[in-house]
């Protein structure tokens, strides 16, 4: 019979990896070098910090519940949550985050035609690049139209137009 896994055992490695991963990925987004899928992976995989830092919690909550009483854990918990509460506002910046999504539902609700001079191509050459994927489309289009019709995810659709390889 098996025996039986601690929390320990897997909530100590699973926060260290995670951590390493989170860290990694955050600086590299810092600095916006972004490549690939970092930024989906690290939206993603953050779920698994969350749970190896709660597991970690469990583990650990006898020394958790004796920082929470010292003077500097209570600080530290309360910075925290306040850094985390002013996070909600843009404090008057706006920053690039704050604007992709509307410029990408501009974009995916822009006709062809308009994406056309936006990238600087003429309007038959992006309808020929999207005909190359299999996708039929007509400049009065618009981009969520084509998606929608074609079955096609939006981004990708973008990646053609834009010539973003994959």
């Amino acid at each position: 019979m098996a025996a039986r896994m601690s929390v320990r055992t897997w909530a100590t490695p699973l926060t260290i990896g995670s951590f390493l991963l989170m860290a990694g990925t955050g600086v590299l987004m810092f600095f916006e070098w972004e490549r690939g899928l970092m930024t989906v992976a690290h939206q993603w995989f953050s779920w698994f910090f969350v749970i190896g830092a709660i597991g970690h919690i469990v583990a650990n909550i006898r020394p958790f519940q004796s920082h929470l009483k010292a003077r500097w854990g209570r600080y530290s918990i309360a910075l925290f949550t306040l850094l985390l509460a002013a996070s909600f506002f843009s404090w008057g910046q706006i920053t690039g985050p704050q604007l992709e999504r509307p410029i990408e539902q501009a974009l995916v609700d822009a006709p062809l035609s308009a994406l056309a001079d936006v990238t600087g191509q003429s309007q038959a050459d992006l309808l020929a690049k999207l005909r190359q994927q299999g996708i039929e489309a007509q400049a009065h289009q618009s981009l969520g139209d084509l998606a929608r019709s074609h079955d096609v995810d939006e981004n990708r659709v973008l990646a053609i137009i834009f010539g973003v390889e994959g």
